[in-house]
């Protein structure tokens, strides 16, 4: 048994040997241990790997510091330290030092960063505490930096896309314009010329002293005031006259159709931290512009750019050692199918008006204008809007930073057409008359509602002469007789209900509630709850010049000669060709709604439509007046256009006048 116990006792010993001379420490875990910090960037806890010759060149704070700044410089993203480390354990027990190879991959901001290095390991210490340390030097961090020497970086601005029109007019463009700036030790009397910049500028004086007295701001520094367009020649030759103004050039967005294309265009401005969170991962900084509103912001992704960028050593000789380059990249430059001097002339003829306007080449479907009437001008954002100036487009009653052509409101009567075309497709014949007395009527079943026409023209009426004398109660009647199924599912063939896929968000127009009586008639006229967006009006239209397929409307330029349908056959050919003929017949005949525009000596089919906008039935309320108007003998130009309260101003007729000049114009 003793003898058992003694053999025991011999073989834990033997282990126990063994098992001390496998724990000898290998520089191979060494510097597998080292490389996972590296990767995780936790410096700190690098540090204490390094040798003691290495430690007494650098504390552990400037090391940590030294990579902590430089990464942070070079924006380095997707480090990689890669160590392979063998597979069998070497024997070291002789050696003092070590060579070991490792790759450094990482991204930066003037692109991917790679090299292949060597570290040294020195074994340090005597018994338990002898292990194995990284001989570090400046090239671990980079190769080809040495001690002493610093990493410049140098930065390469991404240069944003522009927005053209058809004609490659500029409609957000990257140009020059003036920077005022204050020096503070060159002002005369400090008092008076803040007094006199701000007067000029429109700013208040606090807001200027505001930006004189920023932290940075020093006697003899350019402090920024406030940019505007170089073409304004009087005002800063006016800027230049007072003692400490200088003025600066500078590259900035600029928007040359301004008030015209705002709401379409939008702006840019700097990258808010909402906007950083919205889109974190996707390369943006605190420095950058990002769209805010319009195309800018919709087509951001492609309008960008990215930025470049050289990360380089400069030697004692003045030499450069570039560690990595990247070019900047130019974001896309975008044309669209608007013609912005169509855009401009119908913005004009809006007058202030409050309203929408869209136009679209009836026979592709090219979006040729896009009209939000009032507006703002966007190139107030780029030079710095003052307080006053916002405060003015918030409280405006006719808002004009309510972008309305985005929007839907109640079409009135220029949804007759369509009615007229979802009964012709249901059977209903468009010669069958209808004998109607008086200016009202009403289902006999009714008790607190009836239909009203503008006049009575003591004929029966047919479908042509509903349209020419633009009679309620016909197309009341017409709604109630196909029933709710089938009027709203002919609604829903003319795109209601339905997301428009474009490239610009526009509201969806929208059928509404139908589950009366009374407001299935109403709305075969234009009322109840039916919404309608300017644009959607102008798609349904195309559909009678081009035998009952609604075109699919374009924004941005591609191949224009291709005509994409959106809704095919929502009527047959020959029943488009009858409503085109009815819609012509609303500006030829004398009676008709629309014969204001009949002295162009232009085929011109047409609808005018007057929506009544009450909070109730007995509520006064106010009137949005209608015009939607084609050419039919070689179609060139479909345009809708609403005008807001116009009650008592002529109503649609109002709409003509305006709308006049621009058919003149684009259709002589």
């Amino acid at each position: 048994m003793k003898k058992l116990v003694l053999v025991s006792s011999l073989l834990l010993m033997s282990v126990l040997f063994l098992a001390g001379c496998s724990d000898e420490p290998s520089p191979e875990d060494r510097f597998a241990a080292y490389t996972k910090l590296w990767n995780k960037q936790d410096f700190k806890k690098m540090y204490e790997y390094l040798s003691p010759e290495t430690k007494k060149e650098i504390s552990a704070d400037e090391f940590a510091k030294r990579y902590e700044k430089i990464y942070q410089g070079i924006e380095v993203d997707q480090l990689k330290v890669d160590y392979k480390q063998p597979k069998e354990e070497k024997d070291h027990k002789d050696g003092e030092k070590v060579n070991l190879a490792y790759t450094v991959e990482m991204s930066t901001m003037a692109g991917a960063v790679s090299s292949d290095h060597k570290a040294t390991l020195v074994k340090e210490g005597e018994g338990e505490e002898e292990n194995w340390y990284i001989k570090w030097d400046e090239s671990y961090i980079f190769p080809q930096l040495e001690a002493g020497e610093k990493i410049s970086v140098v930065s390469y601005p991404a240069i944003r896309g522009e927005i053209v029109d058809r004609h490659e007019h500029g409609l957000a463009m990257n140009g020059t314009v003036s920077e005022i700036g204050i020096v503070p030790e060159k002002m005369a009397n400090e008092s008076e010329t803040v007094k006199k910049v701000a007067g000029i500028l429109n700013m208040s004086t606090d807001e200027v002293n505001q930006k004189l007295k920023q932290s940075w701001v020093k006697p003899s520094y350019f402090v920024p005031i406030k940019k505007m367009s170089s073409d304004n020649a009087a005002t800063l030759e006016k800027l230049l006259s007072i003692a400490g103004v200088s003025v600066n050039n500078t590259e900035e967005r600029i928007y040359p159709y301004k008030e015209a294309t705002a709401h379409l265009i939008g702006y840019v401005g700097e990258a808010s931290a909402e906007d950083l969170k919205k889109l974190k991962g996707k390369g943006y900084t605190a420095s950058d512009v990002i769209g805010k509103r319009g195309l800018e912001e919709v087509l951001e992704g492609r309008l960008k750019g990215k930025p470049g960028g050289k990360i380089f050593i400069k030697t004692e000789d003045g030499e450069e050692k570039v560690i990595a380059e990247k070019p900047a990249e130019e974001g896309e430059t975008i044309t669209l199918t608007i013609d912005a001097e169509l855009q401009k002339d119908i913005f004009k003829e809006y007058k202030n008006e409050a309203g929408s306007a869209s136009a679209l080449d009836p026979k592709t479907g090219e979006t040729l204008a896009l009209v939000s009437s009032p507006s703002f001008d966007p190139n107030k954002y780029i030079f710095g809007i003052t307080k006053a100036e916002q405060k003015a487009l918030e409280e405006d009653p006719k808002k004009p930073l309510l972008n309305r052509f985005s929007s839907t409101f109640a079409p009135g009567s220029t949804i007759k057409a369509i009615t007229a075309a979802i009964a012709l497709k249901n059977g209903v014949d468009p010669n069958e008359a209808i004998n109607i007395q008086g200016r009202t009527w009403a289902k006999s079943t009714w008790k607190d509602h009836s239909i009203t026409r503008v006049s009575d023209p003591g004929v029966p009426i047919d479908m042509e002469k509903a349209l020419i004398y633009s009679d309620n109660i016909y197309f009341a009647q017409k709604a109630l007789g196909l029933g709710k199924e089938k009027f709203t599912s002919g609604l829903k063939a003319f795109g209601f209900d339905e997301a428009l896929n474009y490239d610009y968000p526009i509201k969806a127009s929208s059928i509404g509630k139908v589950d009366s009586e009374g407001r299935l008639a109403d709305a075969g006229y234009g009322q109840a709850q039916v919404q309608m967006s300017t644009l959607h009006l102008a798609m349904t239209y195309s559909a009678f010049l081009n035998e009952g397929n609604i075109l699919a409307p374009s924004l941005i330029a591609g191949d224009k000669t291709e005509k994409k349908i959106w809704k095919e056959n929502v009527i047959s050919a020959d029943q488009a060709n009858q409503i085109t003929k009815m819609l012509t017949q609303v500006v030829e005949h004398p009676k008709g709604s629309a014969r204001g525009i009949n002295d162009l000596g232009i085929k011109i089919a047409a609808k005018t439509g007057t929506a009544e906008i009450k909070a109730s039935k007995n509520s006064d309320g106010t009137e949005n007046g209608w015009f939607v108007a084609m050419d039919t003998e070689d179609p060139e130009l479909l345009m809708a256009w609403m005008v807001e309260d116009v009650k008592g101003r002529g109503g649609s007729h109002l709409v003509i006048d305006h709308m006049k000049p621009v058919f003149k114009k684009y259709l002589k």
